[in-house]
């Protein structure tokens, strides 16, 4: 026993053992934030091993590097390489716990551009355990610092690296053979993030995303006109006419698009300690002109606000890594709803938030999508105590937003985004008017309190509205940009629903989020229909007048006898009123259990429409396709033209020469700010 313990010990004091043992460790830190950090979804025994020996063969291939450098060297790298590993692993832990995905090159490259503000949702997110993921480098410093394992400076005969290397690419090899045999097509179809990582690991899916992004900035360089030819047919053979007997009822309206952020459809009508977190949107929910939406589902994938409103917009779909607002947002050609309705109807665009412009690229994408104005925080009163985690408070928002739509000239098509109920929900006291709730939760707990202050929010917005009579002239819609707690939160999420075992199936259907659409003389009620943000646009546009036909739009018009009602999720997930798909399991929508009698050929159908949508929008954005697409009458935005640069956008829309239909003209000039209230404390406190 002593010499088989002597003998390990000497093989340690190698640089092959020290290589070696350090490919043990990492691969026992990486199951534990496989199985502990992330939700992988592992199934049966041959997922279990994959899971277990995928970070195998790429460790083995990196720090067996190490083995063709000499002496002190080849240690030291090593260090290096599995402390940035170990850092990039650690950062993938915090990402996914509240986005459930892995950082991709996409989303690093466009960071800039969402960083402000997340200091606090880190440290909100941050786990003691998280740190473990560092365990092994220092274990191996301190057996190097205390001489348990001595530096080997020996020379190394140069057939073991090279005989290293090769056991990493056969190893590598065998576990894509058996993961492709459990899982066909697994790095040329569109899947979930997280089968890629558990079947080859974490560091083949950051390759494999390198490699996918390379080919994707290529294939926008190599696009031509002809590629146009497939989407447009597809368009042509699928188009559903809309519903003649809305078209047009909200013809020279102005539009509101209120944007409920992180707002899921189960805080309507819910209550919390006998009182109803959401009031005000309750009563327009069920209100008689309003049309609403039981069944409307978010469909983002990991730019989150930025796909809903890419979504909600222009009806294509979000990338399947990354926001498409921030990698092709400046350059791409769009067709969105600000240059539709000012070529068609003569409308003038604005959109409204209360934090730095360039936050999703907004303050690019938005001129190509022919934003007349932005009004960002640039254009408000900064005041510390007005600001909570990601910009203005919304019933400061909203209240201050007011002197810019009062000048606005009508028609006009106005986005207000609130950021209040926004991750990690919290909320000072002086604003709190509900309890929190009890699920032990620290993420979930708050969600109620944030929720109620946006809603209150919106009833004093919507009593300006109708003090000012706007309410009259005006067709507001309201949306949920995406869900608000995140399938890591399944315990809390099963206390807050009443539901035991929240599952999957159960994660799926609530993905539902508020639509409605408000106008007075509305024909309204509670639609059924299954539908989701691709849709908005389409509906809106029927609602107008303003013919969609020869536009290329992926959703289509919620009011339609027509409409399907398969909702694509962005990972080619998808949910209708009979089966439910959450990765490779079917359900029965009505039932939540699993669907064995549902045909393959039935399964193949819903599937491949699903995939063929997400994959012919991607099409669309990766080879900015719209530049090709010539739409009769419209004319293609010129960046140019735009400018959100406060003194200029103040001086234009005070000389605006359209009529002088502004509300402020309407009422001789005279300003009806004062006539918004607000229980704000902090505006209470100023005075």
């Amino acid at each position: 026993m002593k010499r088989i313990i002597k003998g390990f010990s000497n093989f340690l004091n190698t640089r092959l053992g020290f290589v070696l043992l350090a490919v043990f460790l990492y691969t026992l830190k990486t199951i534990y934030a496989y199985t502990t950090k992330f939700n992988l979804g592992v199934k049966g025994s041959i997922q279990t091993f994959l899971m277990i020996i995928n970070p195998i063969p790429i460790m083995l291939l990196l720090f067996g590097l190490a083995l063709y450098m000499k002496g002190r060297k080849s240690y030291i790298f090593l260090l290096i390489v599995d402390f940035l590993d170990s850092v990039w692993l650690f950062s993938n832990i915090l990402y996914y716990r509240e986005f459930s995905d892995f950082l991709t090159m996409v989303l690093i490259k466009g960071s800039g551009s969402v960083a402000n503000n997340l200091g606090k949702s880190i440290l909100g997110i941050l786990k003691p355990t998280d740190f473990l993921v560092f365990l092994d480098v220092l274990i191996l410093i301190l057996l190097l610092a205390f001489h348990v394992i001595r530096m080997d400076v020996k020379r190394l005969n140069w057939k073991i690296p090279v005989l290293v290397s090769s056991l990493a690419v056969l190893l590598f090899g065998a576990n894509l053979t058996l993961a492709e045999s459990d899982r066909s097509q697994l790095l040329t179809r569109t899947f979930d993030n997280n089968y890629i990582v558990k079947y080859l690991g974490l560091n083949v899916f950051n390759i494999y995303d390198v490699v996918k992004t390379t080919k994707t900035t290529a294939v926008k360089s190599q696009a031509k006109s002809s590629d146009i030819n497939s989407i447009e047919k597809y368009m042509k053979d699928n188009y559903v006419q809309p519903n003649v007997e809305y078209t047009g009822v909200a013809k020279g309206k102005n539009v509101f698009i209120i944007h409920l952020e992180s707002l899921q459809q189960f805080m309507i009508d819910y209550k919390w300690d006998g009182e109803e977190v959401t009031p005000n949107l309750n009563k327009i929910y069920h209100e008689n002109n309003t049309l609403s939406f039981d069944n409307f589902f978010n469909q983002v994938g990991q730019g989150k606000t930025a796909d809903a409103e890419l979504m909600l917009e222009n009806s294509l779909f979000g990338l399947p890594e990354g926001s498409a607002m921030v990698t092709d947002g400046t350059s791409n050609t769009f067709q969105a709803a600000p240059a539709i309705l000012d070529q068609e109807a003569g409308y003038t665009s604005a959109s409204f938030h209360g934090d730095v412009p360039s936050f999703w690229n907004r303050d690019n994408a938005y001129k190509s999508w022919g934003y007349d104005y932005f009004f960002s925080s640039n254009y408000y009163k900064e005041k510390k105590s007005y600001n909570i985690g990601y910009g203005m408070k919304d019933k400061i928002f909203l209240k201050d937003s007011a002197q810019y739509i009062e000048q606005l000239p009508q028609p006009f098509y106005a986005k207000l985004i609130t950021v209040t109920n926004h991750y990690p929900y919290t909320l000072d006291k002086k604003n709190q008017s509900i309890s929190k709730t009890d699920t032990g939760d620290k993420t979930v707990d708050g969600y109620v309190q944030t929720a109620r202050y946006l809603d209150e929010s919106i009833g004093e917005f919507m009593n300006w509205l109708k003090e000012t009579g706007l309410d009259k002239k005006s067709m507001i819609v309201f949306y949920g940009d995406h869900y608000g707690i995140s399938d890591n939160h399944k315990k809390a999420m099963a206390k807050l629903t009443g539901i035991k075992g929240f599952d999957d199936f159960d994660n799926a259907q609530y993905q539902r989020v508020p639509f409605m659409i408000h106008m007075d003389g509305l024909k309204g009620g509670i639609n059924h229909t299954y539908g989701g943000e691709i849709d908005v646009l389409p509906t809106i546009l029927n609602l107008l007048g303003v013919d969609n036909k020869n536009m290329i739009q992926f959703g289509s018009d919620l009011l339609s006898s027509q409409h399907s009602q398969v909702v694509a999720f962005r990972n080619g997930d998808f949910v209708s009123p009979t089966v439910t798909k959450v990765g490779s399991t079917y359900y029965n929508t009505k039932t939540g259990k699993v669907d064995k009698k549902i045909s393959k050929a039935e399964k193949e159908k819903l599937s491949n429409k699903v995939t063929t949508e997400l994959s012919l929008s991607d099409r669309v954005i990766n080879g900015d396709l719209l530049r090709f697409h010539k739409l009769p009458g419209f004319t293609t935005v010129n960046k140019k033209d735009y400018s959100y640069k406060k003194s200029t956008a103040l001086k234009r829309l005070k000389s605006s020469e359209k009529k002088k239909t502004s509300l402020i003209d309407e009422n001789d000039g005279k300003s009806l700010v004062d006539l918004y209230t607000t229980d704000a404390p902090e505006l209470s406190d100023d005075k």
